[in-house]
């Protein structure tokens, strides 16, 4: 009976089993679905090459300020830390009293020399009148010696009178360029004394801000030690940029700069003023010294981040992480039309962000794979999903 009902059940299922193997997919039939890849556009976008770098913001040049005459005590100061002073102004006063008396020793010695000129001067014209009478008797003398009417005793004593009178001329003459010299002695006195209460004003000798102040009233003046006041010349600051040394050869004078301050709301303008030819042994960074165009945003010793414009152009682009490097150089994986993924070597330029230039190898509206770490070989078919466009 059992056996019945099972031939029975067999035979009602195996029309079912039948009909399932006829309408099921026969092989080749079935649709492969494709795996979606992310790719990325070619575009032409505009491409910054750009230096980072950082260090202090300091003096363009700093000027020491030293008084030029010593010994003398500081009687006022006219200007403090953070004055902005101009070239000339009087920035301390010395005490004069000393020099006053002595310019009242030289002006009194000064008088006397000239004193002593004056009677110089006539003493040189008695002792000329003298030797001229003298010079007369000699000659007359000889005359009469020559005719008998004189002895010769007569004359030998007006030829050594003559002598004499032109010897005490000679002496009178340099007994008055001697009253000459102490004159000019005592007027370059007076003038040096003159030009120490002249030096009593300490003044700016460039403009610009001060930036420290040794100065102490009281204190004796002395060039040995610290200097009075420190300038900060024209006011102007600049920012002591440290560059990699590989960066550093691709500087150059006025390129323009972007600097970042702490608590800056924006970055300050400036550009390249110098670069320096050496480069430190010990941190292989090199220095770069970069103007600054709104000194009153910032202040000396403040740390600065500096972004350095090297070159910039329009160009192709593709992102950083498209590219893949090897052996055979930097490659991407373009999508070709149908989703046919091949491996297409290029030449790379400018990184700028997360973009990378293509100086060769790709056109623009082409496609490539996003990531090349993605599990897409050469040849294989995919379905190209866009990516979010990159700013």
């Amino acid at each position: 009976m059992r056996r019945l009902m099972t031939i029975a059940l067999l035979a009602g299922l195996l029309p079912q089993v039948v009909l399932a193997q006829e309408t099921g997919p026969k092989p080749g039939q079935a649709a492969q679905a494709l795996p979606a890849i992310t790719v990325s556009t070619v575009v032409r976008r505009p491409m910054r090459d750009r230096v980072i770098a950082s260090g202090l913001i300091g003096a363009v040049e700093l000027v020491q300020v030293q008084p030029l005459i010593e010994g003398q005590p500081i009687e006022a100061l006219e200007a403090d830390v953070g004055d902005m002073v101009a070239e000339g102004q009087v920035l301390a006063r010395l005490s004069v009293s000393t020099l006053e008396l002595q310019k009242s020793q030289f002006t009194a010695s000064l008088a006397s020399a000239r004193a002593t000129i004056a009677q110089a001067e006539a003493q040189v014209l008695e002792a000329q009148s003298s030797a001229d009478e003298a010079e007369r008797v000699n000659r007359r003398t000889a005359q009469l010696r020559e005719q008998g009417a004189a002895s010769q005793a007569a004359a030998d004593t007006a030829q050594a009178s003559s002598v004499s009178a032109n010897a005490r001329v000679m002496v009178a003459r340099q007994t008055l360029e001697a009253a000459r010299a102490q004159v000019a002695l005592a007027e370059a006195q007076l003038a040096n004394v003159e030009l120490q209460l002249k030096r009593t004003s300490v003044v700016a000798p460039v403009a610009g801000e001060i930036v420290s102040r040794n100065a102490k009233v009281g204190a004796i003046a002395s060039a040995q030690g610290e200097p009075m006041f420190t300038l900060l010349r024209d006011g102007r600051l600049e920012l002591f940029a440290d560059v990699a040394e590989q960066d550093l050869l691709r500087l150059r004078p006025g390129q323009s700069v972007k600097i970042r301050t702490l608590g800056a709301a924006e970055p300050i303008p400036g550009s390249v003023r110098l670069v320096e030819p050496a480069i430190d042994t010990a941190t292989r960074l090199g220095r770069a010294r970069i103007a600054i165009d709104r000194i009153e945003a910032v202040r000396s010793g403040m740390f600065a981040e500096a972004e350095i414009l090297v070159t910039e152009r329009e160009s192709l682009a593709v992102p950083v992480t498209a590219v893949s490097g090897g052996a055979e150089g930097a490659t991407v994986l373009r999508v070709r039309q149908g989703g046919t993924v091949e491996r297409t070597p290029i030449v790379t330029g400018i990184r700028d962000g997360g973009m990378v230039e293509v100086v060769e190898g790709l056109f623009s509206n082409d496609l490539v794979v996003t990531k090349a770490g993605a599990f897409v070989r050469p040849g294989d078919r995919v379905n190209p999903v866009p990516a979010e466009p990159v700013n």
